[in-house]
């Protein structure tokens, strides 16, 4: 079989496909010879980079499993067989070869293609993801009702080396190892999660990779072992012998899995061959397949993390303008001034380095920076027992993976009332990525917990004041703040505070209405104000509330709550409680996000939609008043 094609641009010219033109559907691969699959691949290669330079996307992880994707969808019989892909950053190529070629160009944007396997939108995609670590489970959860009902159906899921760090896939492995389940599980090992992969199994898998003696022995041993097909007892006992003395895969085996690899995740003929082997054996078995993230780009081999996902190339500009800094760019700088000051401060993330802006910290502080891999649960009770000694631990992660570590700030950290510091980035409607990564919970989960307090800043300046404020605070303490960039108050050089608890009025009006912003729509709601000459408030703070400032604004004609949340349980159910409990009588509306989720489009289309925009957020207050 040809090499493989490299690439050194991004075509913006539709590519000549002539085999790829006529996919459209995994029948149609498995009807082509299979010494076509190198041309298919190089096709589909070419085609996954023309067309997320046209729509923008997650871009490094698709490239890497190009091979593995054709020979999935060429050896099983999908969609009968079903493929479980794990988060769905790397589901692109899949969705090109699943009848959706042609709409991959629509990819992330408003009644388009989702950024990640969604059931909705194809029966190939046999499970909803965006979180990573889950495909083991459910796809057990299918093998074993096909099980139960005497089905023929197989079933792969195929996991990163940067997801398997999560206790949930360990979970999962445990249980499908005691129930014999006929499960194939795929390890797509490229070195990699979002940033650089890090801990105790990446090193494993690097120790295994390296080890020269087990690849060599093993390909010897195979060599000798191919003439003897009666022989298979002894074939088997061989291989076992031969895992034992040189191969740290016996990790897996232990669990109980029947172990093959490390294989070239590139070598189509390689992976047909095996995954045509393995297919049919009964019973728990694991592949180990060796990618390399971006694999087929040249610049993205050079840079993977650079290229993890890319806008659009004719977004591109040729403006020289310094853009602002986004509220995660504020955290970053805060995080390094105040552990400038303050020897007792370390960061942790759950693999969010980039993401959550620690690139200078972890820098600058090597020795008090930890990068959990992707393991939230872990970062957040690893703070709690940091917090236990002389240390004060700020957590930064996003709103929408706190959620699955919620057991931990429920019982590690509140109940003991722990000095832990949240920094919660990618609150509310975050866009293209859609309902998995939106955080829009994260009110309602926190402050029904007793001992946190919770802040929402407005601004930039905002965010570095609350920051300081919630890490001086000695308890559980938590700052939400949303992607991207905001209004442009420029934030003040110094670690000042202001009082927990205590809101701020933005504007005084004299219509008797009085609107209580919260967090990301407090500017939204100020043009609102002077629109209609209302009273703005800038409550600065979800937990606890300003009560003194509530009583005081009671009796006017309206209050109006603007949060970007869920509207049910969010901030404005909090101010509507703390009225009812004071006995007192007000004319209230409550805005926020409605009970469903929102389907995935640019985030100003998002929050026009559900009327969180300065024009929403009029018309709901007119039309209280006519």
């Amino acid at each position: 079989m040809s090499s493989m094609k490299l690439f050194h641009i991004i075509p913006d010219e539709r590519p000549d496909i002539p085999l790829l033109e006529n996919i459209n559907s995994p029948h149609d691969l498995r009807s082509l010879p299979h010494n076509q699959l190198r041309k298919v691949a190089d096709e589909l290669r070419e085609y996954l980079l023309y067309s997320t330079g046209i729509s923008g996307g997650h871009f490094g992880a698709g490239l890497g499993v190009v091979e593995l994707t054709v020979a999935l969808h060429f050896c099983f019989d999908t969609p009968f067989d079903q493929l479980v892909w794990d988060v769905g950053h790397q589901a692109y190529p899949h969705k090109i070869l699943t009848g959706r070629r042609e709409k991959l160009s629509t990819i992330r944007k408003e009644d388009g293609l989702a950024a990640f396997p969604d059931r909705k939108e194809s029966p190939y995609d046999t499970f909803g993801v965006g979180h990573s670590s889950t495909s083991i489970s459910a796809a057990l959860g299918m093998a074993l009702d096909a099980r139960f009902n005497q089905s023929s159906r197989r079933h792969v899921a195929i996991i990163g080396d940067g997801a398997l760090t999560a206790g949930l896939a360990f979970e999962a492995l445990n249980h499908a190892a005691s129930e014999k389940a006929n499960i194939l599980v795929i390890l797509n090992d490229n070195d990699m999660s979002i940033s650089k992969n890090v801990g105790g199994i990446r090193n494993y898998l690097a120790k295994l990779l390296s080890s020269k003696a087990y690849t060599r022995s093993r390909n010897e041993a195979r060599k000798l072992l191919e003439p003897l097909p009666p022989l298979a007892q002894f074939a088997k006992k061989t291989e076992e012998h031969l895992k034992g003395m040189v191969s740290p895969a016996t990790l897996f085996e232990e669990i109980g899995f029947n172990y093959i690899g490390p294989i070239d995740g590139h070598d189509l003929s390689g992976l047909v061959g095996t995954l045509q082997n393995m297919k049919d054996l009964p019973g728990p078995q694991f592949l180990h397949v060796v990618t390399q993230k971006g694999c087929g780009f040249v610049p993205a081999e050079d840079d993977p993390i650079k290229y993890h996902a890319i806008g659009k190339l004719k977004a591109k500009t040729d403006s020289k303008s310094t853009p602002k800094p986004t509220y995660s760019n504020i955290f970053g700088h805060w995080l390094c001034d105040v552990a400038e000051q303050d020897s007792r401060l370390v960061g942790v993330t759950p693999a969010m380095r980039e993401g959550s802006d620690l690139i200078e910290f972890s820098k600058r502080f090597p020795e008090r920076y930890y990068d959990v891999a992707i393991a939230e649960q872990h970062a957040v009770c690893l703070g709690a027992g940091f917090a236990t000694q002389n240390s004060k631990p700020v957590v930064a992660i996003y709103s929408t993976f706190l959620q699955r570590a919620y057991d931990q700030v429920v019982h590690d950290v509140c109940v003991q009332g722990l000095d832990v510091t949240f920094a919660i980035d990618r609150a509310g409607l975050v866009g293209e990525d859609g309902a998995t990564h939106a955080g829009v919970y994260d009110y309602a989960f926190l402050r029904t917990l007793p001992n946190i307090v919770i802040a929402a800043p407005s601004s930039e300046r905002e965010c570095r004041l609350l920051l300081t404020t919630c890490y001086q605070h000695p308890g559980p303490a938590a700052v939400r703040y949303p992607r991207g960039q905001g209004p442009g108050e420029i934030p003040d050089i110094d670690l000042n505070t202001v009082d927990i608890g205590r809101a701020k009025i933005r504007r005084e009006g004299r219509s008797g209405i009085v609107i209580l912003g919260f967090g990301s729509r407090v500017f939204a709601a100020l043009a609102v104000a002077e629109h209609l000459d209302t009273t703005l408030i800038d409550m600065r703070w979800i937990k606890p509330l300003d009560e003194k400032l509530l009583r005081q604004v009671a009796e006017a004609k309206l209050i109006v709550t603007v949060e970007e949340h869920q509207r049910m349980c969010g901030a404005g159910s909090a101010v509507g409680e703390f009225y009812v409990d004071a006995g007192l009588s007000v004319n209230l509306i409550t805005l926020g996000l409605p009970d469903r989720f929102e389907a995935h489009a640019k985030a100003e289309a998002m929050i026009a939609r559900v009327g969180l925009d300065a024009a929403g957020i009029q018309k709901a207050i007119e039309k209280r008043l006519s």
